[in-house]
């Protein structure tokens, strides 16, 4: 696979001539070149594909954190750490999470949900995500949990759920659009501190607040 430039355009390859607006490109010069014309002389830069080129191009299914808000979570966690999160969407967050830690745990009711995150897998080539196709709120099983992420209604409920499966010192972080529903987590929270909350700002508008919580 190769990420090519053209004209302030990103174009993702896998194989075969690769027709654009700018013009073409044979597949052999994509494969051996650095860089190569089309055939109406448009330059075009061939690099391997980095994760943000890759991540331009997942199929899209509900809307997800914004990537600089996904980055915040790398700092609860290390190369040996278990993560579990709910739900996986599109799969975005267990992506980046998977680069970072050994395995990834992602829990999602919707089977349609599951189709797109695992083509999304398949594309970044990532295999230490495994996939649940169950609700949540029915239970967790996991135990020895080093970080926890929850981006789904009503997440207080699962504050329990969330302290069995957790390790001693596991982390605990929530998405929540809207003040109330971060004094609902709060207000049910028995055995975690809360560290801080994040407000999520995307310009000069509001987005969302980030939890923190860890386990005691």
């Amino acid at each position: 696979m190769k990420s090519l430039y053209c004209n302030g355009k990103y174009y993702l390859w896998k194989e075969g001539d690769l027709h654009t607006k700018d013009g073409f490109l044979k597949e052999a010069d994509i494969k051996n070149k650095t860089s190569a014309e089309s055939n109406i002389e448009k330059k075009f830069y061939i690099f391997e594909p980095s994760f943000n080129d890759l991540l331009k191009k997942i199929h899209r299914g509900p809307q997800i954190p914004l990537q600089k808000d996904i980055l915040q979570l790398l700092n609860y966690i290390n190369k040996d750490s278990i993560v579990l999160e709910a739900g996986t969407g599109c799969g975005c967050v267990a992506l980046n999470l998977a680069r970072f830690v050994k395995k990834v745990i992602t829990y999602e009711r919707n089977k349609e949900y599951i189709k797109i995150a695992k083509k999304n897998f398949n594309l970044f080539n990532i295999n230490n995500i495994e996939v649940i196709n169950k609700d949540i709120f029915e239970g967790i099983e996991e135990k020895n949990i080093d970080m926890i992420f929850f981006d789904l209604e009503e997440p207080y409920k699962l504050l329990n759920e969330a302290n069995k499966s957790l390790k001693q010192g596991g982390y605990l972080i929530i998405y929540l659009p809207n003040i109330p529903q971060i004094q609902d987590v709060i207000r049910e929270n028995n055995n975690f501190i809360h560290e801080k909350t994040i407000e999520i700002l995307e310009m000069i508008g509001h987005t969302g607040f980030l939890n923190i919580f860890r386990k005691i």
